[in-house]
């Protein structure tokens, strides 16, 4: 017994010393202090002659020194005791550092002679030529041991090392090979891939990608390959053709209609109607489950609402009831209910109407948070009424209806606001300041806007004068006034033209003139907040929101991609850095392609 606590004390003192040895050792190797290092790793591999890890080392650091002799001698050595062809790769390399290229080749040949007798040994032998940034021999050692395994792991290893050698197309071949076998890792590949991918139909590289793709939808019948299609056509935007890819992948398995609900809301917001109603209408006619065709055709109904330049308001209401009478008032209809009173006020403007249906569904028996988006809803209609004291007692009660929620968070904002609106700062601020700290990150970021907004221009003025004709004008803006507000503006901004809310004025009047259709007056509002509050906080918000005008509806990329360059470089903590540094490689990529056609 005393024989064996000895033994394993020892054993533990030993190991201690030991990793004592390695830690200082790679401590010294890492600062480049080599002699003490060698001196440490030699050590170790007297005591543990087995362990390559320290044969490497020590052979490492041999040619750090440049004693190729010494390291020549003892790759041969552990050559002769262990025949691991890695070590065929150390003495290649060690010839490649004395410029003795013909001898190295002589070993790394070997080396992969050896990967193709036995494939077991790949990994390891491709791993050594990575390690040495010999990428043309690993690439040859990994394709041999796809031909000889058909592992696609292997592929995975090669797409990293074609991506090295800036082979995009073998890297995006290989990455595809190994995520259709390996469809877990899906995501990630197609994350790497919009480092590549651009919105732009003829780029280089979504030309590339399509080609290899389509090559293989000529032999395969796997819908990975339409799945990945329809996913270059997205990031291009072109709707209508990833729409053709899901209806065949839904034909060929009918498993999901996901991919197909997924491309009606993208083209809806992309504004490709038409395509996002047909792919609606193709729900309706293969889904046998009324809640989801109750979706798509409230999805259609919205759709009228938008791809009509003079919507037929009285067919769409009639189209509402007969849905609402069909599938009736209940918690798995809360989406319609919600969205005919969206309906109701902005198409018809039936203020009443709206508050009475929502105050006639209060009393039917639903679930406590549709209840609570009933209560929610209503205020918004009594805030838009101004009857503030009325909408705050809503929201509270929807507040306390489902506490430590993400909807209670948005009740609690919406009654801070309304205090906003009523010219109640301070209690608007302290609940705010609260709110900052929501789980939920949007009502985060605009409870922070709006208590930034209060506090700023609070000060200074003992009437807040300026606030409260601004807030008067963010009024007219929620009640869809936005002439009268535009106006009000003007008036803020000729009666305190040296206050700071100025900017803020200049910005609201650009997005509202923006709304109505005046672009050249909104782009003289943003320009005007640039030329004169160019160091203040929203000089980056006006730059990309000129951006995307002269993007979106403009047609003017020159422009766009200037502002957003501007972004970038200028205003480097923005929250628009990342939206506008996708958009300016887009944009650069488009402008480059259109001037080479030109040529």
């Amino acid at each position: 017994m005393k024989s064996s606590i000895s033994f394993f004390f020892g054993l533990l003192c030993f190991l201690s010393y030991s990793q004592s040895d390695l830690d200082l050792a790679e401590s010294y190797y890492g600062n480049g202090e080599f002699k003490k290092a060698l001196y440490l790793f030699k050590k170790l591999q007297t005591v543990q002659p087995n362990n390559s890890k320290y044969s490497f080392r020590v052979i490492k650091i041999y040619q750090e020194l440049e004693k190729f002799e010494s390291s020549h001698s003892l790759i041969n050595s552990q050559l002769k005791k262990s025949r691991n062809p890695q070590y065929l790769i150390e003495l290649g390399y060690n010839y490649q550092l004395q410029n003795k290229l013909d001898s190295a080749k002589v070993y790394y040949s070997k080396a992969i002679d050896v990967a193709r007798e036995k494939p077991t040994l790949s990994y390891t032998i491709a791993l050594r030529f990575e390690e040495h940034s010999l990428v043309d021999q690993a690439i040859q050692v990994y394709e041999l041991a796809i031909l000889k395994t058909k592992n696609s792991n292997y592929n995975y290893r090669l797409a990293g090392l074609y991506a090295i050698k800036q082979d995009v197309e073998n890297m995006f071949l290989n990455y595809l090979i190994f995520t259709e076998k390996s469809n877990a890792y899906n995501n990630q590949i197609l994350q790497l891939f919009n480092d590549y991918i651009t919105e732009d139909p003829n780029s280089k590289y979504n030309q590339i990608l399509k080609k290899i793709i389509l090559k293989k939808l000529q032999y395969s019948s796997n819908t990975f390959w339409n799945q990945t299609l329809s996913w270059v056509y997205i990031q291009e935007k072109e709707y209508k053709k990833a729409l053709t890819q899901q209806k065949s992948i839904f034909r060929r398995n009918q498993k999901s209609l996901q991919g197909i609900i997924d491309i009606g809301f993208l083209a809806m917001e992309s504004k490709q109607y038409e395509i996002s109603v047909s792919a609606f209408d193709f729900i309706i006619e293969k889904v046998q489950e009324p809640k989801i065709i109750l979706e798509a055709k409230l999805q259609i109904l919205k759709l009228d609402l938008l791809r009509f330049a003079s919507p037929d308001f009285n067919l769409i209401n009639s189209q509402f009831l007969t849905l609402i009478k069909r599938y009736g008032i209940k918690d798995s209809t809360i989406d319609l209910q919600l969205s005919y009173v969206d309906f109701l006020l902005d198409s018809l403007n039936k203020y009443d109407s709206a508050a009475n249906f929502l105050t006639d569904n209060l009393k039917i028996k639903m679930s406590k948070i549709n209840l609570a988006k009933i209560k929610i809803k209503l205020a918004d209609i009594l805030l838009r009424q101004e009857q503030f004291n009325r909408a705050l007692v809503f929201y509270t009660q929807a507040q306390s209806q489902i506490k430590n929620s993400s909807l209670a968070q948005e009740a609690r904002f919406k009654a801070a606001k309304t205090s906003y609106f009523k010219g109640d700062f301070e209690w608007a601020e302290a609940q705010l300041k609260v709110l900052k700290s929501s789980t939920s990150q949007l009502i985060a970021n605009d409870a922070l806007e709006l208590q930034l907004l209060i506090t700023d221009h609070k000060l200074g003025d003992s009437l807040q004068s300026a606030l409260r004709i601004y807030s008067k004008a963010d009024m007219l803006q929620l009640q869809k006034r936005p002439s009268e507000a535009i106006d009000l503006l003007d008036t803020l901004i000729t009666t305190y033209p040296n206050n700071p809310i100025v900017d803020q004025a200049l910005l609201l009047q650009g997005r509202l003139m923006e709304k109505n259709g005046n672009y050249l007056g909104a782009i003289e509002k943003y320009q005007n907040l640039i030329h004169d509050f160019s160091t203040e906080i929203l000089a980056d918000d006006a730059y990309f929101d000129l951006a995307e005008l002269y993007r979106t509806v403009l047609n003017m990329p020159h422009k766009a991609k200037d502002c957003y360059e501007k972004i970038i470089f200028d205003y480097q903590d923005s929250i628009h850095v990342v939206e506008s540094t996708k958009h300016y490689r887009n944009l650069k990529s488009k402008l480059k392609n259109t001037s080479e056609i030109r040529l």
